[in-house]
Formats: C-alpha cells, sequence, structure tokens
C-alpha cells in the first residue's frame, strides 16, 4: 500500500466544507489512523466536537478561544485578536505536524485566515512542502488561493446554489453547528 500521504482543499461558498473534512476524519480514525484537527477562527460550541470527543485520543482537536464570530462581524479588534490567535495556532501546528505522529491533519479555516491576510501564504506552502511524507493534509475555507490550488492534489469546490440562511431561516444546532 502506498503511504504517500496527499493535500486535499475544500473551498467554496457552499455549506459543508468543514463537514468533508470532518468525514474523511472520522473515515481515517476509524480505520486505525491518528487524526488532528486544527480549527481557526472558530470558537463557538458545535455538535461536532461532542462526537469527537469519544474518539480520543485518537481524533485530536486544537481550537481558539476568541472567534464567536464570523470574521465579517467583527470589529477591528476583534479581527486584530482574531489575527493574533491565528499566528499563536499556526505556530503551534508547524511543531505538532513536524513531529509526525498525526497520519491526517485537517486545518479547519486555514483559507479563511490566508484569505484575511492573518498569514503569508508561503507559510502554508511551506508547511504543505515540510510536512512529513506519509501526512495527509486538509485544507478547508473560502477563497482557496491558486498557489495552494496548484500545490494541492484533491481539490473540491462546494458551490452554494440555494441556502436556508436566504430566507431567514438561522443556523440549527446538529446541522449547521
Amino acid at each position: 500500500m502506498d503511504k504517500t500521504g496527499l493535500v486535499h482543499i475544500y473551498t467554496g461558498d457552499g455549506k459543508g466544507k468543514t463537514t468533508a473534512a470532518l468525514g474523511l476524519g472520522i473515515r481515517a480514525c476509524g480505520s486505525g489512523m491518528k487524526v488532528l484537527l486544527v480549527q481557526f477562527l472558530k470558537s463557538m460550541d458545535t455538535s461536532e466536537l461532542e462526537i469527537i470527543k469519544k474518539l480520543q485520543p485518537d481524533f485530536t482537536v486544537i481550537r481558539g478561544f476568541n472567534c464567536k464570530k464570523f470574521a465579517w462581524n467583527m470589529t477591528p479588534p476583534e479581527l486584530q485578536s482574531a489575527a493574533e490567535e491565528a499566528a499563536e495556532i499556526f505556530e503551534q501546528v508547524k511543531n505538532i505536524v513536524n513531529e509526525g505522529k498525526y497520519d491526517l491533519i485537517i486545518l479547519d479555516e486555514l483559507l479563511g485566515v490566508v484569505s484575511l491576510n492573518f498569514l503569508e501564504i508561503n507559510a502554508v506552502l511551506d508547511l504543505i512542502r515540510n510536512k512529513p511524507q506519509t501526512a495527509e493534509l486538509i485544507l478547508t475555507g473560502r477563497n482557496a488561493p491558486e498557489l495552494l490550488i496548484e500545490s494541492a492534489d484533491y481539490v473540491s469546490e462546494i458551490k452554494a446554489v440555494k441556502h436556508p440562511y436566504d430566507k431567514g431561516i438561522a443556523a440549527r444546532r446538529g446541522i449547521e453547528f
């Protein structure tokens, strides 16, 4: 069996990027792989964290504490705090990835961090180039830059065609969070 780890990108303006990445993480964990989920720009309580707790220690989660809103709703001081937190988490992640103890690494909303200019694209490209050869790496978020798309092995664009939010239906626990 080939043990080459590939790079996946889930991008686009549609619902389901994180859900797709988590599905792959659960599949990998079910086959005995060690999984790391790192969530950038997310610290609100979400339902998937409850089931992931049952998969520990084989499925580890790292996330921030300060991002309780979408970036487009943040004030300038909140954006500054989010940028600082994302940079701290990314530094932590680089060290963890280089240790090589995870088979699959999900960097949820890392593309959002890049598109908000909280992190240089070259730092992400370096992470991709220097990851352990056998580690599978998944990046999620809107607006994937062309340089990252070129460096990936899989790229899936999730397009919004219709969404209940457009009709005023708020996010529902267990479905959207």
